[in-house]
C-alpha cells in the first residue's frame, strides 16, 4: 500500500483525486500549512530536500512531483485507464493538455500572485503577466468548448492535473470565471464526479471545492 503525504490545499489533492479514481489503496497523511508562511511544516520539510507536497511513499520509494508522481501510479495500477495509447486519436492532446498543467497554467498563475504582492497595480511587468495569463485562461476555454475533456471525449490523467489551477489555487490567486462559460460547465461536471468528491472530502474536509 502506498502512503500519501498530502499538504493542505495543494496540489497534491492530485494524488489523492487520483488514487480515488484508480482505486488504489493508500493511507494518507495530511498536513497543514504553516499559519505564517503558508509553505510545509517542518515534519513535511524533513521528508524531501525541497519540503514540498505531494510525496508518495512505496516500498523503499519516495517519489516527488506531481506529474511524475501520477505517471508512476497509472503504469503501475491504471490497467491502461485515464491514459490514452499511443495509436489513440486523442494521445497527443492528451500530452499536450497533460504538461500544459504545469507548464503553462499553474506557472503563470504563480507568477501572478508573486508579482500582484511585490508590484504596484500599473507595473508593466505585472500588466504583462495579467496578459499571459488571459491568454492561457482563452485557450483553456477554447479547448473546452470543443472537447468535454482536456484529452477529448474521455475524462483522463489531464483533467486530474489540471482541475487544481482552475479551483483550489484560486484561493492563492483569485480568478474570475464569469467570462468562462466552458470552464464553468467543465467544472460542474468534475464536481459531479463521485472520485472527485471523495478525494476533497478526505484531503481537503475544511475546503468547499471551488468549481464556480
Amino acid at each position: 500500500m502506498i502512503t500519501l503525504h498530502h499538504l493542505g490545499h495543494s496540489q497534491s489533492e492530485r494524488i489523492l483525486w487520483l488514487c480515488e479514481e484508480l482505486g488504489i489503496p493508500y493511507e494518507l497523511r495530511r498536513y497543514t500549512r504553516d499559519a505564517v508562511t503558508r509553505l510545509s511544516p517542518p515534519d513535511l520539510k524533513a521528508m524531501h530536500p525541497l519540503g514540498a507536497a505531494p510525496l508518495i511513499e512505496d516500498g523503499d520509494l519516495l517519489l516527488a512531483e506531481s506529474a511524475a508522481i501520477v505517471d508512476y501510479l497509472i503504469a503501475r495500477h491504471g490497467g491502461g485507464r485515464l491514459r490514452p495509447g499511443p495509436d489513440h486519436p486523442d494521445f497527443a492532446p492528451f500530452l499536450y493538455w497533460f504538461h500544459f498543467a504545469n507548464g503553462n497554467l499553474q506557472p503563470v498563475m504563480l507568477r501572478r500572485m508573486t508579482l500582484g504582492r511585490a508590484l504596484p497595480a500599473d507595473h508593466p511587468v505585472l500588466a504583462a503577466t495579467q496578459e499571459r495569463l488571459d491568454k492561457v485562461l482563452a485557450l483553456v476555454e477554447e479547448r473546452l468548448g470543443r472537447a468535454p475533456y482536456f484529452a477529448g471525449a474521455e475524462f483522463t490523467a489531464a483533467d486530474i492535473m489540471s482541475v487544481f489551477s482552475l479551483t483550489t489555487m484560486r484561493l492563492f490567486q483569485p480568478i474570475d470565471l464569469a467570462a468562462y462559460p466552458n470552464i464553468r460547465a467543465y467544472l460542474q461536471r468534475i464536481g459531479e464526479r463521485p472520485a472527485y468528491r471523495r478525494a476533497m472530502a478526505k484531503g481537503d474536509p475544511d475546503l468547499t471545492p471551488l468549481l464556480a
